[in-house]
């Protein structure tokens, strides 16, 4: 610029048209300056695949840590989220585009967000950082269960599958003479056959019989829960099949209409009828998803050398409104409560014993 400003002084231009030269140059200086500046921030992509409470609670956890972290959109990271609300089809459209090289990191929640990130990202390999999904050794992608670190290098995360023997245990605590469990799934969804071979497994090993209907759509599983009732189970049981979870309150109500209490693995389902949720806390579990991902932008780790493992932070919700509804045949030991870090009763939700005895 002031070479320019030099080679035009001579030319005896009037002082204004030199100012206004002066002012353009310099705007375009700035310009380039603030373009270079943008082109450093990150961009991260944020995908979860419905709305639904535990996606929810997870996108807020990380979302927290990011913030915790000094990271502020706009300022010195881009965050652009995605929702495909359930829908496969447009979950694999924003699979491609997030996968199409405009974005520094793609981070998911649900294990249909990491499926279809995953199969789009095949040639591209933007780093991808997953959580919130069941068994991601089964899912497809390319994750060693023998061998955490065998994964697809541009690929990292957690699993959070619940073992389900703890929730049919403490079921049992609450009715001891539960026999038939039933249990909704979609057949579609590897994080549902996952927990539905892992439940059946479970029920023999506790001598419970397990009935079973699937449902292959959220509008079908209302008609799914009620077949199950008919035939004459003692208690459904939740997993995390998210086309279940987004149509819970179809599962309760049909429960409560065979006067059968509903327990889940997926807190917080105690706010819409459940008598208990035994599961990750995931406010807590997408909190350590955002920080793997801050530490794959800032350098810290590869994806490559993070191994794949199973992470749940465990939380027991308890509902003693909706055990009240059941108390004939089930009731809510001392030592159950003692465990429960919330509890739902009539006045509403508190802290329940647990969690004064919580580490901070």
């Amino acid at each position: 610029m002031r070479a320019l400003l030099a080679l035009l002084r001579p030319l005896a231009l009037p002082v204004t048209l030199i100012v206004a030269v002066s002012a353009l140059l310099l705007y375009m200086d700035s310009s380039a300056r603030t373009a270079a500046a943008a082109s450093t921030v990150p961009r991260v992509a944020v995908i979860q695949h419905a709305s639904q409470a535990s996606l929810d609670e997870s996108l807020k956890g990380m979302l927290d840590t990011f913030a915790a972290q000094g990271y502020v959109d706009g300022r010195n990271i881009r965050l652009q989220l995605f929702n495909a609300e359930g829908d496969i089809a447009t979950a694999n459209s924003i699979a491609q585009q997030v996968t199409d090289g405009s974005f520094d990191l793609v981070v998911t929640v649900s294990t249909p967000s990491m499926q279809t990130v995953a199969t789009a990202n095949k040639q591209r390999h933007v780093p991808h950082v997953f959580g919130v999904v069941t068994d991601p050794y089964s899912s497809g992608v390319g994750a060693n269960r023998e061998n955490p670190l065998d994964h697809p290098a541009w690929m990292a995360g957690v699993g959070s599958m619940v073992p389900v023997g703890e929730p049919l245990a403490i079921a049992l605590a609450m009715n001891p003479s539960m026999k038939r469990v039933g249990l909704v799934w979609n057949s579609a969804e590897s994080n549902s056959r996952a927990y539905a071979e892992a439940t059946r497994a479970a029920c023999a090993k506790l001598g419970l019989e397990l009935l079973e209907a699937n449902a292959e759509n959220s509008s079908a599983v209302g008609e799914a829960a009620s077949s199950l009732v008919a035939r004459g189970i003692d208690a459904i049981l939740v997993t995390g099949d998210v086309t279940v979870l987004v149509a819970v309150d179809s599962v309760v109500a049909a429960a409560r209409r065979g006067h059968i209490p509903v327990f889940s693995l997926i807190p917080p389902n105690t706010r819409k009828g459940a008598i208990f949720d035994f599961g990750a806390d995931f406010t807590q579990l997408g909190a350590i998803v955002g920080q793997m991902a801050i530490e794959v932008l800032q350098g810290r780790k590869t994806t490559a050398a993070i191994p794949i493992l199973n992470v749940v932070p465990e939380k027991l919700f308890i509902n003693t409104v909706a055990i009240a509804e059941v108390q004939d045949r089930w009731r809510l030991p001392p030592e159950i409560l003692r465990k429960a870090s919330v509890v739902i009763d009539q006045t509403g939700e508190h802290a329940g014993p647990a969690a004064a005895t919580a580490p901070h």
